[in-house]
């Protein structure tokens, strides 16, 4: 019962997303965004843009309209290429107008999304998944709380922003009342000053909202992320490798490197003992090596084995605890004895020839 508690609980996704599950996600297209700063941003350049730049396009409007009524519109007959090249002129001129407004609302959508989650290429949102047309998930996401908030967030954004448009037209109502008294170039200024302030007032409301947004959509995308143990678990696994894996293959490995060091102790010339706790044994050939190299060594059982096969081969075994435990401290296996041992070494060395010759 315990067990399927720990399991119960392990299987809970309590846990912070780790930096791999983040980047996985930012792959596949998973960035923390909320549209709603996008479309804020979008729509304040827009309209400070018109407020500001909306005097040098005045001309270009007027222009636009005094073609069209004054030339287009009094042209008597029409053939299919007079239409064509009046189409051509008409949609050129509405490109300049309008180009700058397309341009800086382009620039405005970048930037809203590289503040967000910053610079980001990928097609994985774009593959066909027939999950995404699943109508039971549909069903779901439709009666989900995040659709309840998502129609909360609306009807908040119509209201606040319907009340700050109306609060805009009721502080400037005797500049409505008086357009009927105006000529129509001073009417149309006015409409059009009147449209961006509300623009503009609509614009700030909705980057406050987004704001909020923003985080609401951050505390969701996080609780999405979030792991369980057992995730975080198998995540180190699939990049470290299983432990218990590892932890076997590392035993094999000092089994073949033992294998391997014991096979070479029969090409040993001496084993150097404590004698019972170490075993170094030292192979030296005149004219081809520089220092007598290191071809095994052991504590304790390894050493008693080292011990075993030099007996089995006749291999001279001299006892001298001080440089047996230096030797097994300072010096590498398959690596030539270290500087300071080649004194007390050569007389071991020595002592062992004299033994040889003897037999």
């Amino acid at each position: 019962m315990l067990r399927l508690d720990l399991q119960f609980f392990a299987g809970e996704k309590t846990e912070k997303a780790t930096p791999k599950k983040r980047e996985d996600s930012r792959k596949k297209g998973q960035v923390l965004k909320s549209q709603d700063v996008t479309s804020a941003i979008v729509l304040l350049s827009v309209f400070l843009f018109l407020f500001f730049a909306a005097g040098l396009m005045k001309e270009r409007f007027f222009q636009f309209f005094k073609q069209t009524f004054q030339t287009y519109v009094t042209m008597e007959k029409l053939d299919i290429d007079q239409t064509m090249l009046i189409y051509v002129e008409v949609v050129k001129e509405m490109a300049i107008v309008l180009l700058p407004i397309m341009l800086v609302a382009m620039i405005a959508a970048i930037a809203g999304n590289l503040i967000q989650f910053g610079l980001l290429f990928t097609g994985e949102p774009l593959k066909f998944d027939l999950k995404k047309i699943d109508p039971i998930k549909g069903l779901k996401r439709i009666f989900s709380i995040r659709a309840i908030v998502e129609l909360l967030k609306s009807l908040l954004k119509i209201s606040f922003i319907g009340s700050v448009t109306s609060i805009v037209l009721y502080m400037n109502i005797d500049k409505v009342l008086d357009l009927a008294f105006k000529t129509p170039s001073a009417s149309m200024k006015t409409i059009a000053e009147l449209v961006a302030l509300m623009g503009i007032a609509a614009s700030f409301v909705l980057l406050f909202i987004s704001i909020l947004d923003f985080l609401y959509q951050k505390f969701d995308y996080e609780k999405n992320l979030r792991m369980s143990k057992q995730d975080i678990k198998d995540e180190y696994k699939n990049m470290e490798g299983d432990p218990q894996i590892k932890s076997r293959i590392k035993q094999r490995q000092r089994e073949m490197a033992m294998r391997r060091m014991m096979q070479e102790v029969p090409e040993a010339d001496v084993v150097i003992t404590n004698p019972t706790h170490y075993a170094i044994a030292l192979k030296y050939k005149d004219g081809e090596m520089d220092a007598p190299v290191v071809v095994a060594k052991g504590a304790d059982f390894i050493a008693q084995k080292i011990k075993l096969i030099a007996k089995e081969h006749n291999i001279v075994t001299v006892e001298n605890r001080p440089l047996a435990r230096a030797l097994y401290s300072d010096a590498e296996i398959g690596s030539s004895i270290p500087d300071q041992f080649f004194k007390a070494v050569a007389e071991v060395l020595a002592y062992v020839y004299r033994i040889q010759r003897k037999i």
